[in-house]
């Protein structure tokens, strides 16, 4: 009879836990959330040396980021991002696709 109980408790217990695990595996049917957002350092383009650029901006490559420096250099600080444009080979389509890269501090 005490092994009847034993093994009716055990059973009772099982349940229990077999159920609290159910309850906390995510169902199949529903997809994983997913961040799709991706945080996005920007670069100071008063600051930043030619190797930052580079890496930080998309389509451009040592040349357009030494560039950005040298000009930099020559005409001083930008006022806006706006003022890439002014640069030799920064054009309206590579500084769109770098406007959220960018900052003038």
């Amino acid at each position: 009879m005490i092994l009847v109980r034993i093994l009716s408790l055990l059973f009772v217990f099982l349940g229990f836990t077999g159920s609290a695990i159910a309850a906390e595996t995510p169902s199949k049917s529903e997809p994983a959330k997913v961040a799709t957002e991706q945080v996005v350092k920007k670069v100071d383009i008063n600051k930043a040396d030619a190797a930052s650029l580079q890496g930080a901006m998309v389509g451009v490559g040592e040349l357009k980021a030494k560039a950005i420096v040298e000009y930099r250099e020559a005409n001083g600080p930008f006022s806006s991002v706006d003022d890439l444009l002014q640069v030799k080979g920064i054009g309206a389509k590579t500084l769109e696709a770098n406007r959220d890269r960018l900052s003038v501090e």
